[in-house]
């Protein structure tokens, strides 16, 4: 078993076999980016203010009623309350004009008693308006959004229990078919509880597919390919899906529709299963050695390759006979793998705080919702480009520390930018949007590749629910906007910035074996960038000047000259302020 590689190293890094289990297993990841982020547009809330009841006033009292008040420097019809409605009607009948005879300021107040108005200029309706989700009550969406993740998080933590017990295609096709399901009953909830709660087993059956198609392509694929997929092409598709959302929202108006139609993708999986192995790594820590070499065969005819009478040797197999069953225990008995994954559950907590932070952002930014969340989406295209391209070369403690700081970085400069530059705020969020997918990217890579095949789906689901607490605290970071608009950038780019200082401490994995067992992954210490001897810490440094640059190049080929330019002048502003 822990000569897999070499067993099987007469497939070769590609062919035939590995394109079409990549492109197959990638396009499981599709369905994943249209049921993810469907409530920035089902939680969306519209324009609204009171409701006015049909009663004698004239068309001047009408229009007057509901009272105005400044936000952010803007004079804006209240969305909560109207003037009382009784005073008014008597104020009406006499003949009163608002403004000229009756001083407004000095009206009472009251609450929108009869519901409120709508606006349907973007939406026909969804949750908002249909439950009245506002004022009081607006505190449900956030709530709504959290189910999703508390769903995600419980996924997490039976998903990698599942796949090692009955494997990784099983629990993939599976967490299918309960999507299709849970979304298509969402669209019939009948109250904004029910719909809650669907919300949190759509999120269980989603993070599922996620993983366990993530470790089966980690393990069926060669190492060439493995960094393609864990990269380009598993976020990639995922990012097809996802910027493919909006305009599918944007055409169906009705969140009920948009619901049962997006449910009915599941359906184009059906035939994969007849086309996706299982894991021959997985097959063989059960003891299935005569399943992984039909499997291996297979491979090996489909790339026109000889395989050798024996592919995996005696000594390999008797090992993984008598393999014991692990779970989440093991991955706190190791002192060394204690501390591996505590900082693991860190990075993960806080790089999720920060992408669904500001991807659940994109209804709150100025202009068209659709536009901004496929603005939102499309940067994350070059991001798992560049971010392919540097993990060939590049440390991944280096790429996931810069990017960490990009993400953070320009999050707490946009407190500094003034009203009248709007358009370079939102130019910095999306900068730390592309921060954030890119560290986003290279952690589960990173995590994969630290976690030996034995504990790999239970290490990674645990990570995966630390960050679903992370993105179960996301909607409220957000939420806090409603208090002070830098407050959410303010928290995630702190944050951020610390998460950076703890991913120092990990142990490194670039060009080495992927670890099958526990005893390998026991002799990867974390610290040993700080003990190096000094000529192999010059190579180190001097390997990590090399990324910083390609990072800096990178981020500069994406974004203008004209940003870079302004984010130094803030950068040198507040240094000299403090």
């Amino acid at each position: 078993m822990g000569d897999y590689d070499e067993n099987t190293a007469f497939l070769g890094q590609t062919g035939p076999y590995f394109w079409t289990t990549f492109f197959l297993l990638n396009t499981v990841f599709v369905s994943t980016g249209f049921n993810g982020l469907y409530i920035v547009f089902v939680g969306a809330a519209p324009k609204h203010h009171c409701l006015i009841p049909d009663v004698n006033l004239t068309e001047q009292w009408r229009n007057a009623i509901v009272p105005f008040m400044v936000v952010d420097g803007e004079e804006v019809r209240s969305q909560c309350s109207r003037y009382r409605l009784d005073v008014v009607r008597n104020l009406s009948a006499e003949g009163f004009i608002p403004g000229k005879d009756v001083n407004l300021t000095n009206l009472e107040q009251e609450r929108c008693l009869d519901g409120w108005n709508y606006s349907k200029e973007i939406y026909q309706s969804n949750i908002v308006t249909e439950w009245d989700l506002v004022c009081d009550n607006q505190w449900k969406v956030p709530f709504a959004s959290s189910t999703l993740f508390v769903g995600y998080l419980v996924g997490s933590l039976i998903s990698g229990q599942l796949s090692d017990r009955f494997g990784r295609k099983k629990v993939v096709f599976i967490s299918l078919g309960a999507q299709c399901v849970s979304v298509l009953l969402q669209s019939f909830s009948h109250s904004w509880r029910m719909f809650c709660v669907m919300f949190l087993f759509v999120g269980a059956s989603q993070i599922s597919i996620y993983i366990s198609a993530f470790v089966l392509g980690t393990e069926l694929l060669s190492k060439t390919m493995r960094v393609l997929f864990t990269t380009l092409g598993a976020f990639l598709f995922y990012c097809i899906g996802y910027m493919t959302l909006p305009w599918i929202a944007y055409a169906i108006r009705d969140w009920r529709t948009l619901l049962a139609v997006l449910s009915t993708t599941a359906v184009v999986y059906i035939p994969l299963w007849w086309f996706i192995p299982e894991s021959p790594r997985w097959l063989i820590t059960q003891g299935r050695v005569e399943e992984a070499e039909a499997i291996i065969r297979d491979a090996a005819r489909k790339n026109k390759v000889e395989a050798p009478p024996v592919i995996f040797k005696e000594t390999g197999v008797s090992k993984c006979k008598n393999v014991s069953k692990f779970t989440m225990l093991d991955v706190l008995k190791s002192k060394n793998i204690r501390c591996i994954t505590l900082m693991c559950l860190i990075l993960w907590m806080a790089i999720n705080i920060g992408y669904f932070g500001l991807s659940l952002n994109t209804s709150n930014l100025s202009g068209n919702p659709f536009m901004n969340c496929f603005l939102s989406a499309i940067t994350e295209v070059p991001a798992y480009i560049v971010s392919t391209w540097l993990l060939k070369k590049c440390p991944r403690r280096v790429l996931l520390s810069s990017f960490l700081v990009i993400g953070g970085g320009v999050l707490l400069l946009i407190q500094f930018i003034p009203r009248t530059l709007q358009y370079v705020a939102v130019a910095l969020e999306m900068t730390g949007k592309f921060g954030f997918t890119m560290a986003f990217s290279i952690v589960y890579i990173y995590t994969a590749e630290i976690y030996p095949t034995v504990l790999r789906n239970i290490g990674m689901g645990l990570c995966s629910s630390a960050a679903r607490i992370g993105s179960i605290t996301a909607p409220y970071v957000i939420y806090l906007g409603t208090y002070n608009k830098v407050l959410p950038y303010v928290v995630m780019g702190s944050l951020t910035i610390a998460s950076s200082v703890v991913n120092v401490f990990l142990p490194e994995s670039l060009n080495k074996a992927l670890p099958e067992t526990v005893e390998q992954m026991q002799e990867s210490k974390g610290h040993d960038f700080f003990i190096v001897k000094p000529s192999v810490c010059n190579k180190q440094l001097e390997g990590t000047m090399t990324c910083f640059i390609a990072v800096f190049t990178s981020v500069k080929m994406i974004y203008s000259q004209e940003l870079l330019n302004c984010i130094t002048f803030y950068i040198t502003n507040v240094f000299l302020i403090t």
